[in-house]
């Protein structure tokens, strides 16, 4: 049986709002979704698992047609999905009551439910949040039914807010497959366990790739099940966080060039944000907002510091302010990394206001 494994898509999200292309991110995550779709087709996916969050808030009845109408071009997956702590079936959640096409089938209860494919000699466990948190650890006394199906679990949860799990007890818990939602990172725990993480990064702490569990469980002759498991990337865009190494000789046009090659190298579509670091001549301040200017730029932070002469600021400055604050860090701090930073802050700052 072949498994495709997603979570916190996040329906409705508009990643970057107040930037030019936060419209864009919110076509892109519905559009990652059909996405989805389209590999189901193409890999003859059996089981599509769908663990939390598929909508950022509860969804509109527009929303829950555009997504069946999705969900009935499936050539051969049957839906299993469950509403996280974002979409949870509110008492006015169109969740319920809503007519989902005939290979859907979703959890509705907030206590434990079994969904059985006879076809797929499977069955999948879950429920779903009815509320924002539960705080209780309701993953830990599961386990399936004795019988001689696969069995698999959506979780959604993991924190201390959102059902807080422990992953040994998981582990030992004897199903085939634990798919689990809510942290947006993917992480394969085992060869049974894993976070599919988000399908879209969804804000600029959610670095790195973004995708989809692929996975396959067979059953082999003495009785047993093995499954095989797989991450694989699929989103448009990752927030990137990338350095701007500077020197005394940098100028504004060569840390345009700098991070131009970046992006060319690391590519263009992602949405960055750069550090500035280094020692910079003391007379040159960055334009950071021509590197902003470049493209997906979210934002840019000068770390730098300027290459004073302290020898020769104390020797002009050894009767005032300056010249004591240079004279009492050298004392009590022998010039280590932290000392360092202390005496080219402190001393920009002053000279700044003194100018």
């Amino acid at each position: 049986m072949k498994f495709l494994h997603i979570a916190d898509v996040h329906l409705g999200a508009v990643p970057d709002s107040n930037m030019p292309w936060g419209v864009l991110r919110e076509e892109e995550i519905w559009r990652s979704f059909q996405n989805i779709i389209t590999i189901c087709n193409d890999e003859k996916i059996d089981l599509l698992l769908i663990a939390g969050d598929l909508f950022h808030r509860q969804p509109l009845v527009r929303e829950l047609k555009e997504v069946n109408y999705s969900f009935s071009k499936l050539e051969t997956a049957q839906v299993a999905i469950m509403a996280g702590n974002h979409d949870f079936i509110g008492a006015r959640s169109y969740y319920q009551g809503f007519e989902w096409d005939e290979k859907v089938h979703m959890f509705l209860k907030d206590t434990l439910e079994v969904i059985e494919f006879p076809m797929l000699n499977a069955e999948v466990y879950g429920f779903s949040y009815h509320t924002r948190d539960i705080t209780d650890p309701l993953y830990d006394t599961v386990k399936p039914d004795a019988n001689d199906r696969i069995h698999i679990l959506l979780a959604h949860g993991g924190d201390e807010k959102d059902i807080p799990f422990n992953r040994k007890k998981l582990q030992d818990s004897g199903f085939d497959y634990i798919a689990l939602g809510h942290i947006h990172k993917p992480e394969l725990i085992s060869d049974k366990i894993a976070y599919s993480g988000s399908l879209e990064p969804l804000d600029k702490n959610e670095l790195g790739e973004r995708g989809y569990i692929l996975g396959e469980i067979s059953q082999e002759e003495n009785g047993k099940t093995k499954t095989s498991i797989r991450f694989v990337p699929s989103s448009v865009r990752q927030y990137k966080r990338m350095i701007l190494a500077v020197n005394q000789d940098t100028t504004n046009g060569a840390l345009l060039d700098q991070a131009k090659d970046i992006m060319r190298d690391n590519g263009t579509q992602h949405i960055y944000s750069f550090c500035i670091t280094g020692v910079r001549d003391e007379t040159i301040h960055f334009d950071k907002e021509a590197i902003k200017k470049l493209g997906n730029i979210l934002e840019v932070d000068d770390q730098s510091v300027p290459d004073y002469d302290f020898d020769a600021l104390y020797r002009e400055n050894a009767d005032n302010m300056i010249g004591l604050f240079i004279q009492k860090i050298r004392e009590n701090a022998k010039q280590d990394v932290v000392a360092k930073k202390a005496l080219y802050y402190g001393i920009e700052a002053l000279l700044t206001s003194k100018g």
